[in-house]
């Protein structure tokens, strides 16, 4: 006899079968709430699909808020109430910050954000996670840098 989750996947977008399958063996506890989950080539070899596959079911579940993707350890079943921060790449940490403080008024509009070289020792980080924590707050149209001048903060859109 065959079992549901032992069958092939078949039709047309397989990836949310993958992440239907998965789902149900996170809420059944098989894959219990701060347990790592399988890698991505074992995942490939138990669907019998392609990595991008899996990857695009993985991602299903991680914007649905069930998984986190914690560096050095792999996906991880999200606990209930858990902070991402453990999870979160120190640049999303400082850039969450600093998305906080401008939300909050704290850094007003108009105002010059710290230079790369305060933010450097504030954060304890290198020079490119600061960048990118910025160039992520600038893309979301937080900041705006003037060149030669600083980075400063742009009115909060509507």
């Amino acid at each position: 006899m065959i079992s549901e989750t032992s069958r092939w996947l078949t039709g047309g977008l397989v990836y949310p079968q993958i992440a239907d399958r998965l789902r149900e063996k996170i809420t059944s506890g098989e894959y219990p709430a701060g347990g790592v989950l399988p890698s991505e080539a074992v995942l490939v070899a138990e669907f019998h699909v392609a990595r991008t596959t899996v990857r695009r079911g993985l991602a299903m579940l991680q914007s649905e808020g069930l998984i986190v993707t914690m560096p050095g350890k792999g996906r991880v079943v999200k606990e209930e109430g858990h902070q991402a921060d453990a999870a979160a790449y120190r640049y999303q940490v400082i850039a969450r910050d600093l998305r906080t403080q401008i939300r909050r008024g704290v850094l007003a509009v108009g105002a010059a954000l710290p230079s790369e070289n305060a933010l450097r020792r504030q954060y304890a980080a290198s020079r490119n996670t600061v960048r990118h924590a910025l160039g992520e707050l600038e893309r979301e149209g937080l900041i705006v840098t003037a060149h030669g001048k600083g980075r400063f903060v742009r009115p909060l859109p509507d």
